[in-house]
């Protein structure tokens, strides 16, 4: 295919499969905050949940190798949209997680 990058995926499954992990490790953060920081009022201002999230961040980057995309050609746009994505998503399920009070 005309489209195909050096890895053997497209531009768009590329793009698709970085998305999809970025936001499901932000969901995978916020369920872990919640597990290992609670869901009480003193959870809400532990950096603890925000040291995990960074580390579902940098988790993702060998996951995408693993996954067969090239990481090597990512530029600081890539890196901040990952950074991103994931502190997005978990930040809106670690708000709701903490709303609820739900006990993980």
């Amino acid at each position: 295919m005309a489209t195909e990058t050096q890895s053997g995926l497209s531009d768009h499954l590329r793009g698709v499969t970085v998305t999809t992990l970025a936001c499901l490790a932000g969901v995978a953060a916020a369920l872990a905050s919640a597990n290992v920081v609670g869901t009480g009022v003193d959870a809400a201002t532990s950096r603890q949940s925000l040291m995990i999230v960074a580390g579902f961040v940098v988790l993702q980057f060998p996951i995408l190798r693993l996954g067969g995309i090239d990481v090597s050609d990512f530029g600081a746009k890539d890196y901040l949209y990952v950074a991103f994505m994931t502190f997005a998503l978990w930040f809106i399920t670690f708000g709701i997680l903490l709303t609820e009070g739900v006990a993980l």
